[in-house]
């Protein structure tokens, strides 16, 4: 693809947009950026205005038509009217990743599920850097177009692979895009508020493996029953990995994470990150360690190294014989479920937010390990008509006051949950702010 004096628009002007926009002005083209927000990043429009980069922000006017390209940030739903008014006008229409894809000779590890990527990206980076020069990206924070710009603009090529992090928003569109390698999690409900149904969001996901053939591979968790039904419509090179020794190199048994190869093992208890869901991950990470020809040794060494990432399912402190736990990430019902499997009885659940739609009801089957759950915010209207039938349900308007809530009820030796299964925009930037507040009040109470 010649992008010489080709007019391009970009919607969104997030980081996304932003290293698109950079990259796509580096490649020649004649750019133009188009937010709806109005509150943008104030050096991104400086240095793209020094780049003669026109952008408009507040609406996506017409001039977005005046394109013989649109390349889509992720966060930009495909059914905004401007999106379909350039489809009515046959101008092509590409994700953030696909067209960094289209300028760059990286070799690309994907990674995608609904839960746990951020953490399986981290620990695959930091395996695999004990052997490779290699980077990581997508929605892990870091824009692939940052990656593929800097590859351009240096001429970067002394990296082994880029392991990228790809959500549903940016597998749904694939067009050529193929990794090397691709390893798919799990598959759950989530972003419902933006599919049309369950089966939409999940062709999204395995959307991922659309171009890939013979020469690539597909490392996929068995264990999930989505997957292993999904994965028997594809018709390419697949290994599994599972829990189970029948279907797997790695595998759990007596607490040990075990290789059919040798005598080599890990003490689950030895790993810093606990529940079986970190576990299942971590099968996953080293049998594509394994299929790069790295020794057992190194990778249990490794695993056992690994101390996890913030947000995640993360031990804040312990107050009076009670623990706090900061899962703020967990977003979805799936993530709160594999929170409380992990703890298993006296959790007290901090739950609420911006609802997705969720099927709270779901929570229900834990009932006998919840002894409260007290719904904050937006949904928590919703969650209370959910679950307050089974369990004791609080509501509270703000954030602050169901933390307050949760301490003063706690006993010792109950843990304090935060697993919102909602997003956090009603009262947060993100999920980030809402767990670094979370723990400010937490280590508050301490001192």
């Amino acid at each position: 693809m010649n992008l010489k004096k080709t007019n391009i628009s970009i919607i969104g002007l997030g980081d996304s947009g932003y290293w698109s926009a950079k990259l796509a002005s580096l490649l020649g083209a004649n750019v133009f950026v188009s937010d709806s927000k109005e509150n943008i990043n104030e050096d991104y429009i400086q240095d793209l205005t020094d780049l003669n980069v026109k952008v408009e922000l507040g609406n996506h006017s017409k001039e977005v038509l005046n394109s013989d390209l649109i390349i889509k940030s992720p966060g930009v739903p495909k059914n905004i009217e401007i999106l379909q008014e350039a489809k009515k006008n046959n101008i092509q229409i590409i994700g953030e990743v696909e067209f960094a894809y289209r300028f760059s000779n990286l070799e690309l590890i994907a990674i995608t599920g609904t839960n746990g990527k951020t953490t399986t990206v981290s620990c695959l980076h930091k395996i695999l850097s004990k052997k490779f020069n290699v980077i990581k990206s997508g929605n892990i924070g870091i824009p692939f177009s940052k990656i593929v710009y800097e590859e351009n603009k240096n001429m970067i090529t002394e990296n082994d692979f880029c392991i990228l992090e790809l959500s549903s928003f940016q597998t749904e569109d694939i067009q050529e895009f193929k990794p090397k390698i691709a390893l798919i999690l799990n598959i759950t409900e989530d972003h419902l508020d933006r599919y049309d149904n369950f089966t939409s969001y999940c062709k999204s996901k395995m959307n991922l493996l659309k171009n890939m053939g013979k020469d690539d591979l597909v490392i996929y968790n068995c264990d999930d029953e989505v997957i292993s039904k999904e994965i028997n419509k594809i018709n390419v090179p697949c290994i599994s990995y599972s829990l189970n020794k029948e279907h797997s190199q790695f595998y759990l048994e007596d607490n040990k994470i075990k290789s059919s190869s040798n005598e080599n093992f890990l003490l689950t208890d030895d790993c810093k990150l606990k529940g079986i869901h970190n576990i299942s991950n971590f099968i996953g990470i080293a049998t594509i360690a394994k299929k790069l020809n790295m020794n057992d040794k190194l990778i249990f060494s490794s695993l056992k190294e690994f101390e996890g990432l913030e947000h995640r399912f993360e031990f804040v402190n312990e107050i009076n014989g009670i623990k706090f736990i900061n899962d703020s990430k967990a977003t979805n019902i799936s993530s709160v479920e594999v929170a409380i499997k992990s703890i298993g009885k006296n959790v007290l659940l901090i739950m609420g937010g911006l609802s997705k739609d969720s099927d709270f009801s779901k929570i229900l089957q834990y009932h006998s390990a919840i002894k409260l759950i007290i719904a904050y915010g937006m949904a928590a209207k919703d969650i209370t008509a959910s679950l307050s039938s089974s369990i004791h349900v609080i509501e509270q308007n703000e954030f602050k006051d169901a933390v307050d809530n949760a301490f003063a009820l706690a006993k010792e030796g109950d843990s304090v949950l935060m697993s919102p299964a909602c997003a956090s925009f009603d009262q947060f930037d993100n999920f980030e702010h809402r767990g670094s507040f979370f723990k400010e009040i937490v280590n508050g109470y301490a001192s």
